[in-house]
């Protein structure tokens, strides 16, 4: 179930526990803070709501900011949902609330117009205008007006904090295999595919083109990847992410090539994982060396997926 925060929560989830965050990604430290609220909420019969921000609080102060999203809306609610919560709790975020005080986010919406029993965060998250909130605030203002509050410290993983940066860092470094263990899960993108100008088709190598909207973009080149198809399949195949040097204009795209796969996918919604870099983009002499390139790219992807 995905709410509103500028409604009033439906009264039989009133008195929730709340996880208050922006859990793009998901990662391990975040599933430490929803761990926590989801017991909470057990221990005492109450539900656990899981709270988010969209569009993310930097992209309202730095509009021009590069994409750098790890996860949508729809697949933040999915992942919460399998964590335990039963429900997710979307504040959109905008002038009225980066205007917002720290305590009157507290006292009015967290406490009045969504009736939080208690409230689960991480040690370091920030709240209210010009970030005037914090773990100890939200524990002062929340005793005054029946908002009881926790914090969970951060996760180590490797001797470091676990945090969406340090993803960010990896899949923009190609390495796949760090950032899939800080989320505990590949990065995936979920997308429609478009009606792309079949290149890969002419190529032998036919593709499902999806465009990156807000995802952060990771290293330009060829990867080993697996989807989920509408029917609920999963599929192997290898993908490019880039603008396409080989061929004009440049286009950027992420393109994946499925093995053994025919079928139509325009316009329907399928969610591509990166598993393992392969190569950078590159710009080849001429179309038989890109054909014979690709060729040894889906080998290896074969053997690195098998």
């Amino acid at each position: 179930m995905r709410l509103d925060a500028r409604n009033p929560v439906p009264d039989p989830l009133r008195g929730a526990i709340v996880a208050l965050g922006n859990f793009d990604g998901f990662h391990l430290g975040h599933q430490a803070v929803v761990g926590e609220a989801v017991a909470w909420a057990r221990a005492e019969g109450r539900p656990a709501i899981v709270a988010t921000f969209d569009p993310h609080p930097v992209r309202h102060f730095q509009p021009d900011a590069a994409p750098f999203r790890l996860t949508t809306l729809d697949q933040r609610e999915e992942l919460f949902t399998a964590a335990g919560a039963a429900a997710m709790l979307v504040f959109a975020f905008d002038g009225e609330l980066a205007g917002t005080s720290a305590q009157d986010f507290v006292g009015k919406l967290l406490a009045e117009r969504i009736g939080a029993g208690g409230v689960v965060t991480g040690e370091d998250f920030t709240f209210g205008k010009a970030r005037g909130g914090n773990v100890r605030v939200l524990a002062e203002v929340g005793a005054t007006c029946g908002v009881r509050a926790r914090a969970v410290g951060p996760v180590l993983e490797g001797g470091e904090v676990v945090s969406s940066s340090r993803i960010r860092e990896a899949l923009q470094a190609g390495d796949c295999e760090t950032a899939a263990r800080l989320l505990t899960r590949p990065f995936a993108v979920r997308g429609i595919v478009q009606h792309g100008d079949k290149v890969g088709r002419q190529l032998n190598f036919p593709t499902a083109n999806l465009d990156m909207g807000n995802y952060l973009r990771p290293a330009y080149g060829v990867y080993a990847v697996t989807a989920r198809l509408p029917d609920g399949r999963e599929v192997k195949g290898a993908a490019n992410i880039g603008i396409r040097p080989q061929f004009t204009p440049p286009k950027e795209l992420l393109e994946p090539h499925f093995f053994d796969f025919s079928g139509d996918l325009y316009d329907q919604e399928i969610e591509v994982a990166f598993r393992h870099f392969l190569r950078g983009e590159a710009k080849y002499d001429s179309l038989e060396a890109l054909i014979a390139q690709i060729g040894k790219d889906c080998d290896e992807a074969r053997r690195l997926l098998a």
